[in-house]
């Protein structure tokens, strides 16, 4: 029966308050006069240590070399290497693919969106009912998904145009309901809540790399296992992302991208300097909803199902908190925090050090939504503009030669 049962843990919630009142007791002393605002101090001109200029290189060296390490990690006792490769792996990457969509809209536009994920959902069914009903190809479908998604970018920014604020963000929140319901009650094409199953998976060449007899692991001489499908889609997904990466930072330089950071900052002085803003925010609504729609295609043939469950408004909050928790603005920042989000509440499902403190019966699983909550609290405390608070300069200005000094002569 459909019974609510209540369980009461009276030694639980003293522990958790006799943790807040201990951390509140220290915080006191530490801090006796409270927190005190800083004074900004000039910026540093001293160049960075030689080895921060090659952490970028060894950190896509170590997303390259992922799989490996994490099959090493299976041979050592670790999790199984296709939960690390899915789990870890390709799920953490189309976070991160989101959170770059959303950047542009929230980060760089100041425009807040609570309706990403409707965006989502619309390149993953696109996706899911072309290669379905029209058994079109996944790679012709892939920039289909994204250009629809923009379409409707382009149409959900037209009502917002003279609209700032909390008004922008209750009209995208209400688009995104609104997709959701269509896509629960048009039952003859969405399928409603049974969705849509037996979505084609990728394929190379016409080969499949699912195992069986006619795949491309078959032909080329390799065992039938899943790891190889898993290892393609990890890395067409890390393409899908640093494509993304680097489409931003190219736009980020170009007049667009100016404009967007130009009306994030000052939507006034944006239009006293004649700037169209609203070409403005209709192209930042359709560059992020293009790579909402990329991961919405990449999530519908990756899994081989969708369904109006996948697409809530949960989604949608927590693509928004990996951008404000990453910085807004910031694209390491976005990575940093999909990882720690996604891939810290999936670690907090495999740790029994909890067990441990509270007891045997105690399932960290149940708990660590509530375990990610108090710590993304503390993180916003502890760096409210986010994990990464400074951004790069759009345009970098150079002194001025002065006249008469000597023009260095060209290397030979």
């Amino acid at each position: 029966t459909n019974q609510l049962v209540l369980a009461p843990r009276w030694g639980l919630a003293f522990t958790l308050a006799g943790i807040a009142f201990v951390g509140a007791f220290l915080l006191a002393l530490l801090r006796p006069t409270g927190f005190v605002r800083t004074v900004p101090q000039k910026t540093d001109t001293t160049p960075p240590h030689p080895f921060v200029r090659y952490l970028p290189r060894i950190g896509l060296a170590l997303l390259i070399a992922y799989p490996l390490i994490a099959s090493l990690i299976a041979q050592a006792g670790g999790p199984g290497v296709l939960k690390l490769v899915d789990t870890y792996g390709i799920q953490i990457l189309i976070y991160v693919l989101l959170g770059l969509g959303l950047n542009i809209i929230l980060g760089l536009a100041g425009l807040l969106d609570l309706g990403f994920v409707a965006f989502y959902a619309v390149g993953a069914y696109s996706s899911a009912l072309l290669t379905t009903t029209f058994g079109l190809s996944f790679w012709l479908v892939l920039p289909l998904a994204g250009i629809l998604a923009a379409l409707w970018g382009v149409m959900i920014s037209l009502p917002v145009l003279r609209l700032k604020g909390d008004y922008i963000a209750i009209v995208t929140l209400a688009f995104a309901e609104i997709v959701r319901l269509v896509l629960i009650n048009w039952v003859p094409v969405t399928g409603g809540y049974a969705g849509i199953s037996n979505i084609p998976k990728p394929t190379i060449f016409g080969y499949s790399l699912t195992p069986g007899p006619d795949s491309l692991l078959a032909l080329i001489g390799l065992p039938n296992s899943p790891i190889y499908r898993l290892a393609f889609m990890y890395y067409l997904v890390l393409a899908l992302a640093l494509a993304a990466y680097w489409v931003t930072v190219r736009l980020r330089s170009l007049p667009v991208g100016r404009a967007w950071e130009a009306m994030r900052e000052d939507e006034i002085a944006c239009r006293s300097l004649g700037i169209n803003t609203v070409t403005t925010k209709v192209t930042a609504f359709a560059a992020g909803a293009f790579f909402g729609g990329l991961a919405g295609a990449f999530f519908s043939a990756h899994y081989g199902f969708v369904s109006p469950k996948s697409f809530e408004f949960l989604e949608s909050a927590m693509i928004v908190a990996i951008v404000v928790l990453g910085g807004l603005g910031s694209m390491v920042g976005v990575a940093i925090a999909a990882t720690v989000m996604i891939g810290g509440t999936e670690l907090l499902r495999e740790l029994g050090v909890f067990r441990a403190i509270f007891g045997p019966e105690f399932d960290p699983a149940q708990y660590r939504m509530l375990l990610f909550g108090l710590a993304m609290v503390m993180l916003m405390v502890w760096r409210p503009k986010g994990l990464i608070a400074t951004r790069e300069p759009t345009v970098r200005l150079k002194a001025p030669v002065a006249r008469g000094a000597p023009v260095a002569a060209p290397a030979e």
